[in-house]
C-alpha cells in the first residue's frame, strides 16, 4: 500500500483544515488506518486511528472533541477533519496503515505516507 497525505497548510488558531490520505492498491479496506504527527524537536505521536470498516475510532486526549477521522473505502481515502486548531497542533501529519486490529502503537504501522505540514498561527 502506498499512501499520499495532503491538505496541510497555514491556518489561524481556531480555524479548520481537512487532511486527506490517498491509498493505492486494492487492499486499503483491509487495513486499520492511523494518523500521527511530529512537531519540531519532538517525537512522532499518535493522533487518531480508525478500524478497517470505519466503525471504530480512537483519539489522543489532546485532539479528542476537535478532530474527527473517517474513511471512504470505495475511494481508498482516509480523512482527518481538524477543527478548533491550536498552535500546539502545528506539526507534520502522517497517515499510516496497520494490519489487524487498530492500534495506537507507532511500531505496529507498516506503511507510512510522506507527511503533510500543518502550521497554526496565533
Amino acid at each position: 500500500v502506498q499512501l499520499q497525505a495532503s491538505g496541510g497548510g497555514l491556518v489561524q488558531a481556531g480555524g479548520s483544515l481537512r487532511l486527506s490520505c490517498a491509498a493505492s492498491g486494492r487492499t486499503f479496506s483491509s487495513y486499520a488506518m492511523g494518523w500521527f504527527r511530529q512537531a519540531p524537536g519532538k517525537e512522532r505521536e499518535f493522533v487518531a486511528v480508525i478500524s478497517w470498516s470505519g466503525d471504530s475510532t480512537y483519539y489522543a486526549d489532546s485532539v479528542k472533541g476537535r478532530f474527527t477521522t473517517s474513511r471512504d473505502n470505495a475511494k481508498n481515502t482516509l480523512y482527518l477533519q481538524m477543527n478548533s486548531l491550536k498552535r500546539e497542533d502545528t506539526a507534520v501529519y502522517y497517515c499510516a496503515a496497520t494490519r489487524g486490529l487498530w492500534t495506537m502503537k507507532l511500531s505496529d504501522y507498516i506503511y507510512w505516507g510522506q507527511g503533510t505540514e500543518v502550521t497554526v498561527s496565533s
